[in-house]
């Protein structure tokens, strides 16, 4: 396996080809176990993945805490090499509840000086709000971050789940890097108009979701029981008929990758890749046996023949089920 790097837009920095998004190190798909959720973190450092991505609501402060440790605890060279991406915004109860998203100036400012002492750094590589703020104009929201940019508390400004209205907005206020959005072979809304829109910005795409929640990494089963404080368990693709359905174009794919000796999550993580030198996708690995296969998927090389049988055997909009439960759905930027 020989590393990629992919820039970020226009004004951003080169990272590797593959990013780790952290947030399933946290309670979100069930336990986790801390000490190898670190040793993962090191893993992917030692392999050359640069990018990590969390957010200050990730388990309440948790993931920030648990990325800062592994950062702390890796060789130096390993260290220095960390691009950190964190989202911020979204606001939450002690019960874990979601309650809305705050995206004042102020509270920018503050989020971002709690980010700072969790992850125990003087910088945040790429900062961004998860979601937009329907009270709050996406200029005055970046106009925070790019203040933060000026004093040096930030590197490089993201956006997060924001059509395409909004990131122009949002990229006439201050140079923006990436957006961080859902793209998947399952979840394809990218493509109608918010990636034309970043191509012409050249605004670049950390992809998250690559295998949807696992759903399309081949090791998903029907009769898998998820745990009450796992996401899946009320997340629509998850649920009864949708399942089955979504399941038989894993199934589909499967025969796919077996022609080309691959995993089901490698051809999956592959055909994101493909879709050009523009998106850097967030694999979710919370085992180093997952991140393993995972970055295997540098080395395979889909032609025009595999992209077309990949695209018959799961065409857009194939997927049954929403992305999220409906509550949800409606705080996605669709603006």
């Amino acid at each position: 396996m020989t590393m990629q790097t992919r820039t970020l837009g226009t004004t951003g920095p080169q990272v590797s080809a593959l990013g780790l998004g952290c947030m399933g190190m946290s309670p979100m798909y069930g336990d986790v176990d801390r000490a190898e959720s670190i040793a993962t973190v090191h893993a992917a450092l030692e392999a050359g993945v640069t990018l990590l991505d969390t957010g200050d609501f990730y388990g309440m402060g948790h993931n920030e805490l648990l990325v800062g440790e592994a950062l702390r605890t890796a060789p130096a060279a390993s260290r220095e090499n960390a691009l950190l991406s964190v989202k911020f915004g979204a606001l939450r109860t002690p019960d874990g509840s979601w309650v809305g998203f705050d995206g004042r100036p102020a509270a920018v400012k503050n989020f971002a000086t709690y980010s700072l002492q969790r992850l125990g750094v003087d910088h945040i590589d790429i900062y961004r709000p998860a979601r937009l703020d329907p009270d709050v104009p996406i200029e005055e929201t970046v106009g925070a971050i790019a203040e933060l940019v000026e004093q040096g508390y930030v590197r490089h400004i993201g956006l997060s789940e924001v059509g395409a209205d909004t990131i122009r907005r949002a990229a006439a206020t201050a140079p923006i890097a990436d957006l961080q959005i859902e793209y998947a072979l399952i979840s394809r809304g990218v493509e109608e108009s918010v990636l034309p829109a970043t191509r012409e910005l050249g605004i670049s795409i950390t992809a998250y979701g690559v295998l949807s929640r696992g759903l399309i990494s081949g090791h998903f089963t029907r009769d898998r029981q998820l745990a009450a404080n796992d996401f899946r368990a009320h997340s629509p693709r998850f649920q009864g008929e949708n399942l089955d359905h979504n399941l038989a174009l894993v199934e589909a794919l499967r025969k796919i990758a077996e022609q080309k000796g691959v995993s089901v999550a490698q051809i999956a993580i592959a055909w994101v890749l493909s879709r050009g030198e523009d998106i850097v996708p967030l694999v979710g690995a919370r085992t180093r046996e997952r991140l393993t296969e995972s970055l295997g998927a540098l080395d395979v090389t889909l032609d025009a023949a595999d992209l077309a049988a990949i695209e018959e055997a799961v065409p857009a909009d194939a997927a049954a089920g929403d992305r999220y439960p409906a509550a949800q759905m409606s705080h996605l930027g669709s603006k």
